[in-house]
């Protein structure tokens, strides 16, 4: 099985209980066809870059899982016929997911540092003269 990283966009109007039933939805996609999710995050709306569709914001949603590559041809035609789907994408993963729990050792700690930063010596800064 390969590791894959998908991410796709709901209209923004999608929200509450009928974002939680897609969001689930794709999640069954994956599970009924072996896939093992090992990250289901809901970014929340964003600003898009452009326009699609006439719409400027979207439910970002990424997903992190295992499947075989047939697994991703069925994933990806169930997003393209949901019309609340505005764009997605589907790649690769090169090597590991992170662990879960790294991710959130790492939110603690920068959530928790001062704001007195300790530069080290080898970065400080020197005036140049011109």
């Amino acid at each position: 099985m390969r590791n894959y990283e998908s991410l796709y966009i709901i209209h923004p109007d999608v929200v509450g209980d009928e974002l939680t039933a897609k969001m689930e939805k794709f999640q069954a996609v994956l599970t009924d066809q072996a896939a093992e999710i090992h990250k289901l995050d809901n970014w929340g709306t964003r600003k898009l870059a452009y326009p699609i569709k006439k719409v400027e914001r979207g439910n970002y949603v990424q997903t992190l899982f295992c499947a075989e590559p047939e697994v991703i041809a069925e994933f990806e035609r169930r997003l393209r016929l949901d019309e609340q789907i505005l764009r997605f994408l589907t790649v690769r993963f090169e090597g590991d997911f992170p662990a879960v729990e790294a991710e959130a050792a790492v939110e603690t700690t920068e959530g928790s540092a001062d704001a007195d930063e300790v530069v080290p010596e080898d970065d400080e800064q020197t005036e140049v003269e011109d």
